[in-house]
């Protein structure tokens, strides 16, 4: 039951030798789900040995050139390649105003469908949804409207023991409806309960993806209780000045909102180029929130 995430990109605005700007890739059950693009971010994607035709849904947070300057490129890498199946993007509505006009600009007719689904980043909406997933908005506080992506399960069926399906031949046609609660009836009439024959489904899992923002308690009740959050986590507590002035998160404020929401684990990522190590970071984080590890380039975290 996969659902991890790989760190394509874990610097702010300017990237480094070791670090790239902010890009994350979500796999929940082998499908791929791509958090912003910032420049770069198609060689993280093949230095990660991940598929860029397995992208079909594309998140931007905000229009912060760290954010999404890759995007264009890796769109016209898909045409190239041959892509045919479409492609969604979600992110402000400013955004497919200037893919078009890159798309014009370059003469560029894609080979494939291009959707777009324009976020509103003061509301916490749901953009995304299947069977198995859905993704809603998190509003932030951030010099530019931006918005954060909370991935949440929904609630599977009940699992089949397979040695008792085996051993009383139950037919597959009757699955689905034991899946969902049902009994089995023998041929005599003997009721074999659906606890006998079934297990709980799978825990519910869910990630949150907090991008750019100054420290902000209102995303505390979107992201209660999350397996995984990814708190921006730009500055040390010594420049909470800065931080507050630039609209971005230090050390302390971070671990304080994954303490505050309950979080099971926090990775901290967008660090600024002034600091060479970003162990110095982690080690203030955990002074408030001792399960923190540092989102660094190239790292997998499972959810």
């Amino acid at each position: 039951m996969t659902f991890n995430v790989t760190i394509l990109g874990s610097n702010s605005a300017i990237p480094t030798i070791k670090r790239n700007p902010t890009s994350q890739l979500v796999n929940h059950l082998e499908r791929f789900f791509l958090i912003d693009c910032a420049e770069g971010t198609q060689v993280q994607l093949r230095r990660n040995r991940l598929k860029i035709q397995r992208i079909n849904h594309i998140f931007i947070s905000h229009l912060h050139g760290d954010h999404f300057f890759g995007l264009i490129g890796l769109i016209s890498s898909m045409h190239l390649l041959g892509r045919k199946k479409e492609l969604t993007i979600y992110g402000p509505p400013l955004l497919k105003d200037i893919l078009d006009m890159q798309l014009v600009a370059s003469q560029t007719e894609l080979n494939y469908p291009l959707n777009f689904h324009p976020t509103n980043p003061s509301e916490n909406e749901t953009i995304y949804e299947d069977e198995k997933l859905s993704i809603s908005t998190i509003p932030l506080n951030h010099r530019i409207p931006t918005c954060g992506f909370l991935f949440k399960e929904k609630q599977g069926k009940r699992r089949l023991i397979r040695d008792e399906v085996k051993a009383l031949n139950i037919p597959v046609e009757q699955f689905y409806e034991i899946k969902n609660g049902a009994d089995f009836i023998k041929e005599d009439g003997t009721v074999i309960s659906n606890n006998e024959i079934t297990k709980d489904p799978h825990i519910i899992r869910s990630y949150a993806f907090c991008s750019d923002t100054s420290y902000f308690e209102p995303i505390i009740p979107l992201i209660k209780n999350v397996d995984l959050l990814y708190h921006e986590t730009t500055f040390m507590q010594d420049r909470a000045k800065a931080a507050a002035d630039k609209f971005h998160t230090t050390t302390i404020e971070a671990a304080t909102i994954a303490k505050k929401a309950k979080v099971k684990k926090l990775i901290i990522g967008h660090f600024s180029n002034r600091y060479d190590e970003p162990k110095l970071l982690l080690d203030e984080s955990r002074t408030v929130f001792a399960n923190t590890q540092l989102a660094l380039d190239g790292k997998v975290f499972e959810v």
